[in-house]
């Protein structure tokens, strides 16, 4: 057993601050880290309330918390959900993690501080705050480029892969501060991992097209430059894709996605939609629409759209050629219900429960292009338009996605 000798050292060289205060609230005891930590001489502590390390604003509120952990104490960690400050002996306020313990010694309470100083994860998080706002900025430069890159090839292709430059510089920027606080921003890190593996293919598919440009100027050689340019344009197409996933999850978790509401008339809806995507499809596929009704809903346009995109895509993706892709609507109860249907590659079992969840990829589909964002998504749209969602799979026969939403929004 460790004598007195080495708890003494133990508490005295702890890197985390520790306090100990009576059952009146009154700092009993403060290891060297916290004077450090809070620019405080130990004799300046000794006897004063622990409330004397709170800012001014949270020190009426305080005691109440206080009295109620001494009326039930336990140990546990403070502050879940919400950030926790320290007063300093300047004043200053700095960002701390607290963990609380307690004991009784004759009849008396006593409760353990565990405090630790988190100023350098704060700013960690500033600087991922700057880099995610960088981030958008330079997909919306990518976004204006897409939108006139039929008439403006060359210069275009120069925006794009300055742009791309920097966004890959960001990456890394972002992937160094991630590595140095993994814990705090697993999320982020399977972001950059994820971003990084699927911006490869159409970059290096851009910019040798851009390159190849320049070298076919001759008049009887625009066969190959419209070649260039669609696989440009395809590519860009791509980029877009993922980049309005990534854009489209942050904008959900920030609550900044509403819905429009208007008459919409579903099966027009799916008829335009299926047309769009016909030049996604594969040798031999064809996507068959049952719709034998004009479904109208009073619900929003865009989201409903963006759910079936994302639907049939993935359909798309997952099958092979010569699979058809089947769409069934209908209306049932007030609400229409939609069916997307694909006899692909289908889900496993241990892998269902897990697909609506952000970043998640299914064991036989790692090798498949793809953010693991599509149905998480898919499931805060229709969550959004009042919806429910259900997936039924077998592995290699198919999956079935159904959706509804009500009528009268």
């Amino acid at each position: 057993m460790l004598d007195k000798a080495h708890m003494t050292s133990l508490f005295e060289n702890a890197t985390e601050g520790i306090i100990l205060t009576n059952g009146k609230g009154n700092i009993v005891m403060s290891n060297p880290a916290v004077e450090r930590m809070f620019g405080y001489k130990g004799e300046e502590l000794i006897g004063n309330p622990i409330e004397i390390l709170i800012p001014a604003k949270f020190r009426p509120h305080h005691h109440q918390l206080r009295e109620g952990f001494y009326n039930k104490p336990s140990n546990r960690s403070m502050g879940h959900g919400r950030d926790l400050y320290g007063r300093k002996k300047d004043n200053s306020e700095l960002p701390v993690e607290v963990s609380l313990s307690h004991y009784k010694r004759d009849d008396e309470l006593f409760v353990i501080a565990f405090i630790v100083d988190i100023t350098q994860r704060k700013e960690i998080e500033t600087s991922m705050l700057q880099q995610k706002a960088e981030l958008e900025k330079i997909t919306d430069k990518i976004r204006q480029l897409n939108a006139d890159l039929e008439v403006k090839v060359e210069e275009r292709t120069l925006i794009l892969r300055e742009a791309l430059q920097k966004l890959e510089q960001s990456q890394q920027e972002l992937s160094e501060a991630l590595d140095k606080e993994r814990q705090l921003n697993e999320i982020k890190s399977r972001f950059v991992s994820m971003a990084s593996h699927e911006f490869r293919t159409p970059l290096t598919t851009v910019l040798s097209s851009a390159s190849l440009l320049s070298k076919y100027t001759g008049a009887e050689e625009q066969e190959k430059r419209d070649k260039h340019i669609q696989r440009i344009k395809n590519s860009v197409n791509n980029l877009n894709d993922i980049l309005e996933d990534f854009l489209s999850l942050g904008k959900l978790n920030e609550g900044r996605v509403d819905k429009k509401l208007e008459d919409v008339n579903v099966k027009e809806i799916l008829t335009e939609t299926v047309d769009e995507m016909k030049s996604q499809l594969k040798s031999g596929q064809h996507i068959i629409v049952n719709c034998k009704e004009d479904c109208h809903a009073l619900t929003d346009k865009k989201l409903l759209r963006n759910i079936l995109i994302n639907l049939i895509s993935n359909a798309v993706k997952f099958s092979g050629e010569e699979k058809n892709i089947t769409i069934d609507a209908k209306t049932s109860k007030n609400r229409i219900v939609l069916a997307v249907i694909d006899n692909g590659i289908g889900i496993g079992q241990e892998d269902q429960e897990h697909l609506f969840a952000s970043f998640f990829r299914a064991a036989n589909a790692v090798n498949i292009q793809g953010t693991g964002l599509g149905l998480h998504i898919v499931k805060r749209y229709i969550d959004l338009l009042g919806g429910d969602v259900k997936l039924e799979s077998e592995l290699n026969k198919g999956t079935t996605i159904t959706f509804s939403i009500p009528i009268n929004g």
